[in-house]
């Protein structure tokens, strides 16, 4: 149970798929392609041609005359509906199902999944209260990271690890947390980090630290296995970062990040990319140090704050 199947997994954001281009996903060590067509509609099929194996994902999409479409495969142009049919070169009958649809539910703009296996957690109301609450921004940082869904949580949930990883983007002095609130498969996270103290010109070589607060006070809303979300302000008003994990194979794990806010300032709706930059450095940042670390070695030293690792321990040990 590595990748902690019975679990949901926000595999897209709809503005993450464009009208009628294939793209491929992962999960539980399986490949599809999904698309969306002009209907809003979203299908997800393996992503192997049955024919001789070509990437669906790698085609592209034709209209069937009812505003749904297929997927062409890129090899001999063969067209599977959104039911995994086609219809054989010289003939006019369709064939039985061929490919296995990946069972997809739709919340909103929200894309999610159990991949095949049967519910074990229902799927979190956050993401629906978020983005009827606050002006969705964008997304960001679509990544695969050689790392297994264990060590990216664990990462995820080390509130030491900003003084380290991410030092020369926030130089942060001091990780004080407040108080850690034990949910189950909920858990809340108050704490605040003092920063150094930088000139005008020191932030103008990194213009990006202009968006953050002299000490950050955050809230970090977390939702296992496959959420957690940062509640923060800055100069320019409340955000929701939303960073969101999806386990591609045992040895593989995507991150993504859906950005919201609530602006305070009309000069930060010009401040977007900037806010999405922010993000995507952040990722980077995790991403760069978990291709880095030895996920086997032996723990021999404990830190304070490590009430976020210890509870993803737990809910892992106990799924």
């Amino acid at each position: 149970m590595s990748m902690l199947e019975g679990a949901p997994w926000l595999l897209a954001h709809k503005s993450m798929l464009e009208i009628n281009q294939p793209q491929k996903i992962s999960l539980y060590g399986e490949d599809y392609v999904i698309w969306q067509d002009k209907t809003g509609r979203v299908t997800a099929l393996p992503n192997a041609c049955p024919h001789m194996g070509a990437m669906l994902s790698e085609g592209w999409c034709v209209s069937q005359g009812d505003d749904t479409n297929a997927v062409v495969c890129p090899f001999h142009a063969l067209e599977f509906d959104r039911d995994g049919c086609t219809v054989l070169p010289g003939t006019k009958k369709k064939t039985l199902p061929l490919l296995k649809p990946l069972e997809l539910i739709i919340k909103n703009d929200f894309i999610w999944s159990y991949g095949g296996y049967e519910s074990k957690i229902s799927i979190p109301d956050i993401l629906d209260d978020i983005s009827r609450d606050y002006e969705f921004i964008g997304y960001t940082a679509d990544t695969s990271v050689e790392t297994d869904l264990r060590s990216m949580l664990l990462n995820m949930h080390d509130y030491n690890h900003q003084n380290g990883t991410h030092r020369d983007l926030f130089e942060i002095t001091e990780v004080i947390l407040d108080r850690f609130l034990d949910n189950g498969y909920h858990s809340e996270a108050f704490f605040h980090t003092p920063t150094a103290p930088k000139t005008f010109w020191q932030k103008l070589k990194q213009p990006k630290q202009f968006l953050l607060p002299d000490v950050i006070q955050a809230h970090l809303a977390n939702y296992f296995p496959s959420i957690v979300i940062f509640h923060g302000t800055s100069p320019f008003g409340k955000i929701a970062q939303c960073h969101l994990f999806v386990p591609e194979s045992a040895t593989k794990t995507r991150t993504y990040v859906l950005l919201f806010g609530e602006v305070s300032n009309p000069f930060a709706k010009l401040l977007k990319n900037q806010f999405l930059g922010l993000s995507k450095v952040v990722v980077e940042q995790d991403a760069n140090i978990l291709n880095k670390i030895y996920a086997d070695a032996p723990q021999k030293i404990k830190l304070n704050n490590e009430v976020g690792i210890d509870w993803v321990k737990s809910n892992f040990n106990t799924w």
